[in-house]
């Protein structure tokens, strides 16, 4: 056993992975368990085996697990890109996913999202919400609400939102040496994630790739979120929200939970687990031991793994 209470030889133990052709993009998922779906939803820079700790936990609780690399990421493909960034919004990868899980046989589940996964997951819940049946939110504010925010220390902090939305100049840097410029530990992330996450980092394809991502935040995602909210749309299905203790969420806006009820309909509350930033693979037990009761107060759907 490894010090996170998981054998240290078993990497994604049941999961059938595969490429599947959501229109736009083709996606590498891994799937498994029986029971109401869940999607995983990872950040940057990781890939989906980001989850490789906590998709086990949630299998045995009952659910069935799905954890696609988001469009761009990973394996994933990397559609083109346009003058807006528009291909690399979260509603594009959103659509996405509602298209995913539709040909895996899943017509309503349940999303947890990690960073700018959580973007994503919150934008699917907002975009398809007769499909999603419950939101989990890890470590974030929607896009919108923390660009309103933004002020010095944001900058200072997170000053990597503003470079990464530069043309050209971030692929160079990164690029030039991705291991010192992200780091990463296989002890503290798994042998596996790490090499993934490493062959990830190293492709120039991804790296440009991801960069939309955040191009795209600072533009039609902002423009997205600000249009909800000029509306009055709200996310209605239940929604978790949590955060890592030694991040700085807290630090940026005080009380998490009163940021996103102006989000959220029917929040059923969250807080803090004792980790830093990737509590997925820093604090897998305490993230399903959270998620878990949360996931059984949700709709029961149906849940299967295969193509559609």
């Amino acid at each position: 056993m490894d010090r996170y209470g998981n054998s240290a030889e078993v990497f994604f133990e049941g999961f059938d992975q595969q490429t599947v052709d959501v229109g736009p993009a083709r996606l590498r998922v891994r799937a498994g368990g029986s029971g109401p779906p869940v999607v995983l939803l990872h950040g940057h820079p990781r890939t989906h085996t980001t989850w490789h700790r906590v998709a086990p936990l949630l299998v045995a609780a009952g659910h069935t697990v799905v954890c696609p690399d988001l469009r761009g990421y990973g394996r994933s493909s990397k559609p083109a890109t346009t003058d807006d960034h528009a291909p690399y919004s979260k509603r594009a990868m959103a659509g996405d996913i509602v298209e995913l899980m539709r040909r895996l046989g899943h017509e309503r589940f349940a999303v947890v999202g990690h960073d700018r996964g959580s973007y994503v997951a919150t934008r699917l819940a907002l975009d398809a919400p007769t499909a999603v049946t419950g939101l989990a939110v890890l470590d974030c504010v929607p896009i919108g609400e923390a660009l309103a925010r933004a002020g010095s220390r944001f900058a200072t902090a997170w000053w990597h939102w503003f470079f990464f939305a530069q043309p050209d100049k971030p692929e160079r840097a990164i690029l030039a040496d991705p291991d010192a410029w992200y780091g990463g530990d296989p002890d503290r992330m798994g042998a596996e994630n790490h090499a993934d996450y490493r062959e990830a980092i190293h492709d120039p394809a991804t790296v440009r790739a991801m960069l939309e991502d955040y191009r795209a935040g600072l533009g039609v995602d902002r423009a997205a979120d600000d249009a909800d909210r000029a509306a009055g749309r709200r996310v209605d299905c239940p929604t978790l929200v949590l955060w890592s203790s030694r991040d700085d969420l807290e630090d940026l806006y005080g009380d998490v939970l009163a940021v996103w009820r102006d989000w959220a309909s029917d929040l059923r509350g969250g807080g803090p687990i004792e980790s830093g930033h990737h509590m997925a693979e820093e604090a897998p037990e305490q993230l399903a031991a959270a998620l878990v009761p949360f996931l059984a107060t949700l709709p029961a759907t149906a849940g299967r793994v295969g193509t559609g």
